[in-house]
């Protein structure tokens, strides 16, 4: 169930999302709704009892295991970015 919500911001976080938004290729409302479904979802698990965080913490570590990838990888955001832009801006055609 999703539910709408308006929310008035000032010129500058408006602007923020806005130009991150554009930089990686989505709508403003679509990053700021996920904005805050991550920081709320932290929030979220301040809230649970220990059992529960343990069920969490089981179904979260069923995704570990190895990554091998036959090129080094930067994590940095700025290159994460870039990565983002150019793959959102290709037709993925060979060439």
């Amino acid at each position: 169930m999703t539910h709408l919500l308006t929310l008035e911001l000032n010129e500058e976080i408006f602007t923020a999302i806005q130009r991150q938004a554009k930089a990686i290729g989505v709508p403003p409302e679509q990053l700021a709704a996920t904005f805050l479904e991550q920081q709320f979802g932290q929030v979220f698990k301040l809230l649970l009892s220990e059992a529960e965080k343990e069920k969490a913490r089981a179904r979260f570590e069923r995704h570990f295991g190895a990554l091998n990838l036959d090129h080094t990888t930067d994590f940095n955001n700025e290159s994460i970015d870039t990565d983002l832009v150019r793959e959102y801006g290709s037709n993925h055609e060979e060439r």
